[in-house]
């Protein structure tokens, strides 16, 4: 057993797989066993593993500027360059962006520079944030207290009341509706709550809404049509900030560009990337705000003589150039288009499973998705806990298949977008398999409920 502290584990069930290397859509352990890396190792690595333009761009700057900070006015040609690339593609208007290393650091940045632009226009109460039940946001502090998953927060004490974090309905129809309602009744329903919470809270008193397009960790949940429009007519009534934390969904996963376009999320005011800006060939983020948010930043900067806020590795050199050099091949080889495509034939495979004795609902878009187990197909009765959907990720991986467990008894699909729909074929069927497997513990533990 090494020394590690090992992250989001069952610190009684570590080094259960030890990857050596990467080719692809393809990963290998330390015994020689290949495996097709159906969640792009963490819902990051977009352009496969043992990518050559990616590798020798990073020992390309590595020989040129290793590193360099962007304290006090230093800066450096790549981060600009990759600054207004993103801010050229992005629909946020007028984005301007501050790099940090992952997901959870770049709303953690947000926080702040929420707070931050509020105090500068005079507004200093206005710093309360909503988000959803089931949601997942990061893991520092603050990120966490956003997130809205039990085991991130149990045994923690994160200050959620300090932060003025809120939290609403997570727009899950299938299990969430009521019985007999409509999914137009279900967002009727949803959104009027918000709307409730809103002015039972002030809407003077709160900042910003924020919500993944698509989820990724609770589930892949897929909100109904007409959730969003409604959800931005009332904040917009308000005046609160929309809040699209794009660390998954953003760079083609969805079937386009941003998972705001894909679920119609119109013009966010605040945007999260990291993960597939650099394919996580090297560790970078964006917390991206519109123009004139930084524009009320900058006297107060110069009053105080600093915007006090940055990391060592902001901006850093060589995770700049990766992120670039990864913009350049998704632009010059199609990859959102042709990773759409692909992604409408998973979702047509994974929908072949709907039928399946043990699955309640398969969800997603493009390369992302979920299939959901249940204990009761009929009534949609969950199983107890984690442990099917555990159970069903060790036998995929037993047949050369690594999903993930999340939200319970859910299956997570996320494939490096360059997957070939001949590869998704040999998912299904490992999957297939993974899954009958598990049907047939659930059978002779006596789990199906009746």
């Amino acid at each position: 057993m090494s020394a590690i502290i090992y992250p989001t584990t069952n610190l009684k069930a570590t080094e259960t797989l030890t990857l050596e290397r990467g080719d692809g859509v393809y990963v290998y352990d330390n015994n020689g066993n290949k495996y097709l890396e159906g969640l792009a190792g963490l819902w990051c690595t977009s352009l496969g593993y043992n990518n050559r333009e990616l590798i020798e761009t990073v020992n390309e700057q590595l020989s040129t500027l290793c590193y360099s900070h962007m304290f006090g006015g230093k800066t450096h040609q790549v981060g600009m360059d990759l600054s207004d690339k993103l801010s050229a593609m992005l629909p946020v208007n007028n984005g301007k962006i501050f790099f940090g290393n992952s997901g959870s650091d770049a709303n953690d940045s947000h926080i702040k520079m929420l707070r931050y632009y509020f105090n500068a226009i005079g507004k200093p109460e206005k710093r309360k944030i909503i988000s959803r039940e089931r949601a997942y946001h990061g893991v520092t502090v603050a990120s966490a207290a956003l997130t809205g998953l039990a085991p991130n927060h149990e045994h923690f004490d994160l200050p959620f009341e300090a932060l003025g974090i809120l939290r609403t309905d997570a727009p899950h129809y299938y299990r969430g509706a009521l019985k007999g309602e409509s999914e137009v009744q279900f967002v009727e329903r949803i959104t009027h709550n918000l709307e409730q919470l809103i002015l039972k809270e002030g809407p003077e008193t709160i900042a910003a809404f924020i919500a993944e397009p698509i989820t990724g960790a609770s589930g892949v949940i897929v909100p109904p049509k007409g959730y969003y429009e409604k959800v931005q007519a009332i904040l917009n009534k308000y005046d609160i900030l929309f809040w699209a934390d794009e660390v998954i969904t953003g760079f083609g996963r969805t079937g386009n560009d941003f998972g705001s376009t894909t679920m119609n999320i119109q013009s966010p005011d605040l945007m999260t990337l990291a993960k597939q800006l650099s394919s996580a060939y090297m560790p970078i983020s964006a917390a991206v705000i519109k123009g004139d948010m930084y524009e009320a930043m900058i006297e107060p900067s110069s009053q105080v003589g600093v915007f006090g806020h940055g990391y060592t590795y902001s901006g850093h050199p060589t995770a700049a150039a990766v992120a670039l050099k990864t913009l350049e091949i998704y632009e010059r080889d199609n990859v959102f288009e042709k990773a759409a495509d692909v992604g409408e034939y998973l979702q047509r495979r994974l929908a072949e499973f709907r039928d399946h004795p043990l699955v309640g609902e398969v969800r997603g878009a493009g390369l992302l998705a979920a299939v959901e187990f249940v204990a009761n197909k009929s009534t949609g009765e969950a199983f107890n806990g984690g442990a099917i959907g555990a159970y069903a990720q060790q036998a995929c991986q037993k047949h050369g298949l690594i999903t993930r467990s999340v939200a319970g008894s859910s299956l997570a699909f996320c494939p490096p977008l360059i997957i070939t729909l001949e590869q998704v074929d040999e998912l299904i069927e490992k999957f297939s398999k993974g899954l009958q497997d598990t049907l047939d513990y659930v059978v002779r533990e006596n789990l199906i409920v009746q």
